[in-house]
This record gives structure tokens, C-alpha cells and sequence, in this order.
């Protein structure tokens, strides 16, 4: 696979049952963090702000992964467990059979600016 340039390319060129949830995700960080700019980093689509990554999403063979700055994944360790899903220091993988529910998505966005300072 070559680096990608844009979310648009990316999402396409992730496995198919992959990116409704992908485009659901970017859909979600985009609407909450309105005034961040939409990025490709280490080939990782992202969302800028100040010159800081504060959240951006992968798709791998079997799973998904939503990463934030760490502080956020802290703050709401209860409710990324309460839903099921696990979460490294870094982020939080998912499936389509279990995907992150769409107010924590929101939740963990803003703390993750928060924790960013920006």
C-alpha cells in the first residue's frame, strides 16, 4: 500500500466492511472538532489543531482504531469499558460488530483537545 494523501483516499482503500464505520468516525471528529485540520500523518488520517494531532483513525486486517491523546483514554476509562471496548495507552480498537458508540466518540474528542491544550 502507498502513503496516502487525503481521508477520502484512505477510507477507499480500506477493506470494505471498514468504511462505513470510517466515514462514520471522520464524520463524528469532524463535527466535533469543527475548527481542526483534516491531516494524513504517518500515513494515518488525523485532526489538527495548533499543529497538535488530536485524534485521528486507523482500519487494519480485523479491527479499527480510534487514537487519541492519552489523558482522554483516561479520563473515560469507565465508559470505554461500560461499552465493551478496550483501549491501549494510545487508543481504542473496534469492529463493525461492536463499534464505539458515537457520544463517547464526541466525549473522548474533546478531552483529547482538552488534554492537547488547544
Amino acid at each position: 500500500m502507498t502513503a496516502t494523501s487525503d481521508h477520502d483516499a484512505y477510507i477507499a482503500e480500506r477493506p470494505e466492511a471498514f468504511r462505513p464505520l470510517l466515514q462514520e468516525l471522520r464524520a463524528t471528529l469532524a463535527r466535533t472538532l469543527s475548527e481542526a485540520e483534516e491531516v494524513v500523518a504517518y500515513d494515518m488520517p488525523g485532526f489538527r489543531i495548533d499543529g497538535m494531532i488530536v485524534g485521528g483513525y486507523a482500519a487494519f486486517t480485523k479491527q479499527c482504531g480510534l487514537y487519541l491523546q492519552a489523558e482522554a483514554l483516561v479520563e473515560h476509562a469507565e465508559e470505554i469499558a461500560a461499552a465493551g471496548l478496550k483501549a491501549t495507552t494510545t487508543g481504542i480498537t473496534f469492529t463493525a460488530r461492536k463499534p464505539i458508540p458515537e457520544d463517547l466518540v464526541e466525549k473522548l474528542a474533546l478531552a483529547s483537545r482538552r488534554a492537547a491544550g488547544v
